[in-house]
């Protein structure tokens, strides 16, 4: 089986949002790309901004989190790409910090980024990177949007990076189709890496 052909990093954009929990996803993508050593180019007409290795396009939208899909969709329509071939990285609250696992196909959980993207998308069936951010400690909506919209203490971001890097370190399953080799090695880590 191919592996993913894009690679998505949600976020919202702006110099005010960079470091903000919402935008782990950009994170991944980011640290991905300049390991690769790649170049970013700004495309309007996709609304964002791309990277690209062989086929494969790495894709940080220019919309905000609820408008995710618009460039989604332009990418892979401009390159062919069915959603079974896109993979998208997010934070997650229902993911403890310094956790991260692959889920292919499903629905939003209540993430707009996802939500928007399936709506433009008439498909879940694309990989998801979920990032765990955890929850703030009061879970209503205010808090949680309050708490997406922040940037996480010293020890969070150390383990949120961690977890990414954890993830990073065996991203070549991931372009090989090798899912299930992926899972098993990156599900049985912590940020601490054991």
């Amino acid at each position: 089986m191919p592996g993913f052909r894009l690679i998505v990093g949600l976020g919202n954009p702006g110099p005010e949002y960079a470091d903000t929990r919402h935008n782990a996803g950009a994170w991944l993508v980011e640290q991905w790309v300049d390991q690769l050593r790649l170049s970013w180019s700004t495309e309007s007409r996709m609304h964002g901004r791309i990277a690209r290795t062989g086929d494969v396009r790495f894709l940080l939208p220019d919309t905000y989190m609820n408008r995710s899909g618009l460039s989604v969709l332009s990418v892979a329509n401009y390159f062919k790409i069915l959603p079974a071939d896109i993979l998208v990285a997010h934070d997650e609250l229902d993911l403890a910090v310094g956790l991260v696992r692959l889920k292919i196909g499903g629905g939003h959980g209540g993430h707009n980024g996802l939500r928007d993207i399936i709506q433009v998308l008439g498909h879940p069936g694309f990989g998801r990177l979920r990032i765990g951010i955890g929850r703030p400690p009061s879970a209503s909506n205010k808090n949680v949007v309050d708490f997406v919209l922040h940037a996480p203490g010293q020890a969070e971001r150390t383990l949120i990076d961690q977890s990414i890097g954890n993830a990073l370190n065996h991203r070549q399953l991931l372009l090989d189709g090798n899912t299930a080799s992926f899972m098993n090695l990156v599900h049985s880590l912590t940020a601490q890496g054991n």
